[in-house]
């Protein structure tokens, strides 16, 4: 689609990638169609062609897009307000909770495997979520730093890099097994790791 899209066009973009997405949520990537996207978004065939040309995939692609997106705000207002022990102590109860109750289904995760890691955009799309949800850890690390609660010469950026893989192994297990106490220990391992660096510079 080229051009920019007017307000109404940008909201209509939106409901069609928003009604896709629990379409996909609810039938799977495999055995939704676009007539079922269609029904649930109240959306014409011509109309939905005219927002995603290619049709299909271009529609996966932005699902996965808002999928990405709603891996970041699930875990709002906590993931952008890591300023305390406390603070860092919700933010684990609110991803434990999120992928507990996503179970061992992971929406983005299908779509990739239906679209393609070589489908243009969607390796940029998980280098994207990865890269702003280690830079909202490390600010979190950063805030810690200048309470007081870390001292100065803690490798901000090893540490997030630590919990992000800690989370994305832990979910990986929760996917493959339904458990989510891997999730959980290796969250509760990577805080305990900062309050021991923040303990013994006291």
């Amino acid at each position: 689609m080229r051009g920019e899209l007017t307000a109404k066009g940008r909201a209509t973009r939106s409901r069609i990638v928003e009604g896709a997405a629990e379409v996909l949520r609810e039938k799977g990537v495999a055995s939704a169609t676009l007539d079922d996207v269609m029904a649930r978004t109240r959306s014409s065939k011509s109309q939905l062609f005219h927002y995603f040309p290619t049709g299909k995939d271009e529609l996966l692609v932005a699902v996965a897009r808002f999928e990405a997106e709603q891996v970041l705000e699930d875990q709002e207002p906590y993931l952008s307000c890591l300023d305390s022990w406390e603070a860092w102590g919700r933010w684990r109860d609110v991803v434990v909770r999120r992928y507990e109750e996503q179970g061992d289904q992971c929406p983005l995760g299908s779509l990739f495997l239906q679209i393609g890691r070589s489908t243009p955009g969607t390796r940029a799309i998980v280098i994207e979520l990865m890269r702003r949800w280690q830079e909202s850890l490390a600010a979190g690390v950063r805030a810690l730093q200048a309470a007081g609660s870390l001292p100065a010469d803690v490798d901000v950026d090893r540490r997030a890099a630590s919990l992000l893989a800690a989370i994305q192994g832990g979910v990986s297990i929760l996917l493959s097994t339904g458990e989510s106490t891997h999730l959980r220990a290796a969250l509760d391992q990577g805080i305990d790791d900062l309050r021991y660096a923040g303990r013994a510079a006291e």
